[in-house]
């Protein structure tokens, strides 16, 4: 008898964990020639706050690891992934690539996540400063996570785009929630497999699956989301995100015109983008006075 091999099904990924869509739609995903490679959920509204719950909740355990062990994290996903090669290399096949462009996106999807994970202790150096201030004090000004941030990934790499996206927002502590290409989402659920079995906690990553001309709303005015990054060139949708955003003054990144495959595409400011500048007061202890203690 012929074996009938078991078909993979692609979910979300909320809070750690793999749930169907709570409203049960799908769309068939077709190869080139038409035929069905997989039935992708549909992410709603609903699926979204779930997933920003999610996020929100794990922030406060993300963001108060130690940055190295943050980078620890990140390079182990980079170990999995390299673990994964070539699953990933045939699901971007399946989905129209060449096998040496599968080869290439893979390769470089991995090393930027190790790109990220060497500059998660590292970013903050660059960025503090120590403030000139005509008072006895010391003034200190330190970059820390944004918070929740939603993001919309580029439509055209089915992995690439996701770590791209990714790992800049979480390298500097942040939690979010990801839109994955909607023409070649098989990665990102792969990808979310590789979150889930790695170090990474429940909740920090999240991934979605389905239409942004849907979905970039509920993104941008969910006054939850703390910052709003989007890859795509939609003029619509980028209209939409700006006035939403103004809702609750989130910050707003537009990366429409930047080459994921590039070198450009990768540097410590994507991490500074969904960071926040702290300044801290701390009054200078009187040399003179602790000396006539003694």
């Amino acid at each position: 008898m012929t074996r009938i091999e078991i078909q993979k099904t692609y979910k979300i990924f909320i809070g750690g964990q793999f749930p169907r869509t709570e409203s049960g739609r799908y769309y068939p995903l077709k190869n080139k020639k038409g035929d069905v490679l997989a039935n992708i959920c549909q992410s709603s509204r609903k699926d979204f706050r779930n997933a920003e719950v999610a996020a929100r909740s794990a922030l406060s355990g993300w963001s108060s690891k130690s940055a190295f062990n943050r980078s620890q994290i990140l390079y182990r996903i980079a170990e999995m992934m390299e673990g994964r090669k070539e699953q990933f290399i045939a699901e971007l096949i399946l989905q129209g690539s060449s096998s040496t462009t599968a080869k290439n996106e893979v390769e470089i999807a991995i090393d930027r996540m190790v790109y990220y994970a060497g500059w998660c202790d590292k970013f903050q150096q660059i960025y503090s400063s120590v403030n000139p201030v005509a008072s006895s004090h010391f003034n200190f000004s330190v970059p820390e996570p944004t918070g929740v941030v939603a993001i919309i990934s580029d439509e055209n790499y089915s992995l690439l785009g996701l770590v791209t996206s990714i790992a800049p927002v979480i390298a500097g502590g942040n939690t979010c929630v990801v839109l994955t290409s909607e023409n070649k989402p098989l990665c990102g659920i792969t990808f979310a497999e590789v979150l889930n079995t790695s170090d990474l906690p429940g909740g920090v990553v999240n991934i979605l699956t389905g239409n942004s001309e849907e979905l970039h709303t509920h993104f941008s005015n969910h006054m939850d989301v703390n910052a709003v990054v989007y890859y795509r060139n939609n003029k619509n949708e980028i209209k939409t995100i700006q006035e939403n955003a103004s809702l609750n003054v989130k910050r707003v990144f537009i990366y429409n015109k930047l080459n994921i495959a590039s070198e450009k595409a990768q540097s410590p400011y994507f991490i500074f983008d969904t960071q926040e500048i702290k300044t801290t007061w701390h009054p200078i202890e009187n040399i003179g006075a602790a000396k006539s203690g003694y």
